[in-house]
């Protein structure tokens, strides 16, 4: 595949069981390491304050009706990548984060490890 994300500890912002399932497979197939899922705002923030290591996140806009950015937020002043992963499209994603990736629900596994690497460049 050539994309080095191997060993990459991802954190998962991910509400839905079943994406966060499917998510977590394709990221082990890649052979990354996942933190979380977090299936909630709080949650994500608990992650954050434990000291969990953490190299880049996938994040869902919207996480039962609470907008992620608050976790963006906290992982941007961290250092650490992420991308957005969202049915909505750019358009579902605030102004202030347009030079952060979109990943467009339902995505690939293919996709996935392109966005990632993309991330941690």
């Amino acid at each position: 595949m050539g994309l080095q994300i191997e060993g990459v500890r991802v954190l998962v912002v991910e509400d839905e069981s079943l994406v966060a399932l499917q998510l977590e497979d394709m990221l082990y197939d890649l052979g990354c390491h996942v933190v979380g899922p977090a299936m909630r705002i709080r949650a994500a923030g608990e992650l954050l304050d434990s000291g969990a290591a953490i190299d880049c996140a996938v994040l869902d806009v919207n996480v039962c009706g609470e907008k992620v950015y608050p976790i963006a937020e906290r992982l941007s002043e961290m250092g650490i990548p992420f991308i957005f992963a969202t049915g909505y499209g750019r358009d579902g994603v605030d102004s202030r984060w347009t030079a952060v990736p979109i990943l467009q629900k339902p995505y690939t596994s293919e996709q996935i490890g392109a966005s990632l690497a993309l991330c941690l460049q």
